[in-house]
Formats: structure tokens, C-alpha cells, sequence
């Protein structure tokens, strides 16, 4: 791991590069589907809304979350952590080698439970996931519900591969390299549905099944160590291993060569030595990063850094924020979250129900009322009011 030496930072400082570098300062304007840079690191689809409502806030003009799931521009694949993440469509084949694992050690921390099976039958990890690719594209080849694609990989599985799930008083595949498997397989998700369709992605390349053999080949801005500092730097290793789940060592061997080691308050932490860190881009006083208020969405990107205490300093807003489950949206005013937001439908009408840490001005009260306009018009409702706990 190597690194060079650059500036210090405030923590507001590198709040405010993180909102640049992810373009929440943009406002909408007449641009493509897939004109936000976030998109190189995926954008998950998580929750009521998800990626349109995370890229709609990002300044891509989305009126709804059919919007992003008609574009024939975009694709949906669950790729980092099993989640469901939206790419630019042109970009799939390259995404699935940038998320692939480095080596046997970073498949197995990448699947959980279901590497121990596998390694007692001293079978390799990456060549498990190989085996679960291939039957995956000999089941799917027309669109199918994942359960029925379940029931049928489990038919063509061997024991390593399979486990008894309580819950479903069922014999199947374990879930990870179910999940990670599918792109491996060149498949990918039909948005909106649930359960999830699986179906073959159109124009996929002729290759083996399988993690591809060298992620380090994938085009930088794909490869998620890069955009991990590139989107939610300063970052340390350890961040960015527990964000992919992926073993710290595993992620010290593959560091950028070009990353600039600063300090956050004390804190060390790396960017992108391409990002131009001591350039000033992410310094306090910026009237269009302080002047800012979002509604993001309870797994938006900004809130998925793993140094939850340099994105909330106050610990004891932790668990309201970053709940087991029920996660909440977030109020972003500037470079500071000041609380959450839940949302309340009935019949066409959008109540927001908010939740401040703080006292606000009677300005960024008005951005909030606009911002939740804006929220209650993507989801196709009208908003009837605002209510504060």
C-alpha cells in the first residue's frame, strides 16, 4: 500500500468534497438517464425510492422510478454486498469484472456462511461461484421468477452448494453466491418487479460463466476501491473493505498507487490523487454545497460511508439514523444531516413526517417544504402537509 502525502482537512471540508464528487449540488437540467457519475459505482435500488429518487437528486431529470426502470439505458444487477444496483447499460460486461474478487479469501469473506461448505469439500471458492454461474445460465433462459430459478438451480447443485433454510422449510442454494452468481451468469433484474424476474442480459458477451479472473482489468472508474475514495473519500482501508466485504489485506495489496493520504480533523484518510485534493474543491464557504438541502433516501450513497462518526459526529443519532431495519431518509442541509424524514401515504396524498436535531432557519424550512414537493411528485402523489416530531 503505497501513498503520498497531501493537506489537512475540516471535517465539514471533506463533507462538502462528498456531496461534489457525487453531484449533489447539481439541479435538474435536461440531461440523459445516465448522466451522473454515481452510476460508475452502481446506485442502489433499495427501498420504496431507491436509485430514481438517489439520481433525481443528483440533478437527473426522473419524474418517477418508472422512468429509470423503462430507460433501455439502464440495468439492474445485484453486484457489491448482493444488493440490487442500477448501471449504465453499456457498462455491464466491464462491471462484472470490476466486482469481482480478488482470490479465494476475498470470495469466501464476499459469501458469508456459504464459503464453509464449499472449503470443507475443499472445493475453491472462486470456482464455486464458476459452478453456480454456469447452472445459473443453463436455467435462465427466458425472464423467470427467482423462486422458480431457485428451485430449479437447487435441482443441479451438489450438497457443498445447498443448505436447509428455516424459514422456508426448504432445501436451497445459500443466498450470497445465488446473488453474486447471477451477473457472473450474465444476468440480470427486470426493474420493478417483485419478487425479482431474472433474465439474460441482451448482447452479453461469449464468456465462461464466472468471476472474471483479474477485477484490476475493469476501467478505473468501475473498479469499487477507486470509487469508494472517488465518491466517500477520505477513506481508509478498512472503510472500503467493509463496504465490499472484502478482506482488509485484500484491499491494502490493491491500492491506488496515485491515492494522497490527508487528515480529517486527525483522522487519516485517502483520496484520489486525480481529485486534486488540495486544489480547494471541497472547502467550506461554497455557497451552492451550503446552501443545500436533500431529502435522500435511507440507503442514498452519502449515507453509506462506513465512518458513520465523520458523517454524524453524535453517536447517540446513530440507531435513529442507521437503524437493523426500517431504515429512515436523511435531511441534508449543507454538508451536515439535521435529522430524518419517514414518509406517509393515503390514497393520492404525501405527508412528511420529520424528525430534526436541530434548529433550522426559516430558509432551509422552505427548501425542506420544496424538496418534499419534489418527493411527494416522484412517488405520483400530492404533498398534503409536513409533520414534526
Amino acid at each position: 500500500m503505497q501513498a503520498r502525502d497531501g493537506p489537512a482537512m475540516k471535517r465539514a471540508e471533506a463533507m462538502a468534497y462528498r456531496i461534489r464528487a457525487q453531484q449533489l449540488d447539481r439541479p435538474a437540467d435536461v440531461r440523459k438517464v445516465t448522466d451522473a457519475a454515481i452510476l460508475d459505482f452502481g446506485v442502489q435500488d433499495t427501498g420504496r425510492d431507491g436509485a430514481s429518487w438517489a439520481l433525481a437528486n443528483r440533478g437527473v431529470p426522473l419524474p418517477d422510478a418508472q422512468a429509470l426502470e423503462a430507460s433501455p439505458d439502464a440495468a439492474l444487477a445485484w453486484t457489491l454486498r448482493g444488493a440490487p444496483h442500477f448501471y449504465r447499460r453499456d457498462d455491464m460486461a466491464d462491471v462484472l469484472v470490476a466486482v469481482s474478487p480478488f482470490s479465494d479469501k476475498d470470495a469466501a469473506k464476499r459469501i458469508f456462511d456459504a464459503a464453509k461448505p464449499l472449503k470443507a469439500a475443499e472445493i475453491g471458492i472462486l470456482n464455486g461461484l464458476t459452478e453456480v454461474a454456469t447452472q445459473l445460465r443453463a436455467v435462465v433462459t427466458k425472464p423467470m421468477v427467482k423462486g422458480d430459478v431457485s428451485t430449479q438451480l437447487t435441482k443441479r447443485l451438489s450438497q457443498p452448494y445447498v443448505r436447509w433454510c428455516v424459514p422456508c422449510q426448504a432445501i436451497h442454494s445459500w443466498e450470497q453466491p445465488f446473488r453474486l452468481g447471477a451477473l457472473y451468469a450474465g444476468l440480470e433484474l427486470e426493474p420493478g418487479t417483485s419478487p425479482p424476474v431474472m433474465r439474460r442480459i441482451p448482447g452479453w458477451p461469449k464468456r465462461k460463466p464466472g468471476p472474471a479472473p483479474d477485477p484490476s482489468a475493469a476501467p478505473p472508474q468501475l473498479q469499487p476501491i477507486r470509487a469508494y475514495l472517488r465518491f466517500l473519500g477520505p477513506a481508509t482501508p478498512n472503510d472500503v473493505a467493509a463496504f465490499i466485504d472484502s478482506p482488509v489485506a485484500e484491499v491494502k495489496a490493491h491500492w491506488p498507487k496515485d491515492a494522497v493520504e490527508v487528515s480529517v480533523d486527525g483522522r487519516p484518510g485517502w483520496l484520489l490523487g486525480d481529485d486534486d485534493a488540495g486544489s480547494g474543491r471541497g472547502k467550506a464557504g461554497s455557497d451552492d454545497v451550503y446552501g443545500l438541502v436533500r431529502l435522500l433516501g435511507g440507503f442514498d450513497l452519502f449515507l453509506q460511508g462506513r465512518d458513520r462518526e465523520l458523517i454524524v459526529p453524535d453517536k447517540s443519532k446513530h440507531k435513529q439514523l442507521w437503524p437493523i431495519l426500517g431504515r429512515p431518509g436523511a435531511v441534508l442541509s449543507g454538508p451536515e444531516i439535521v435529522g430524518t424524514w419517514r414518509p406517509r401515504a393515503s390514497g393520492s396524498a404525501f405527508t412528511l413526517r420529520l424528525s430534526l436535531w436541530n434548529k433550522i432557519s426559516k430558509a432551509v424550512r422552505a427548501r425542506i417544504e420544496a424538496e418534499a414537493e419534489r418527493l411527494a411528485s416522484h412517488r405520483g402523489l400530492s404533498l398534503s402537509g409536513i409533520e414534526e416530531e
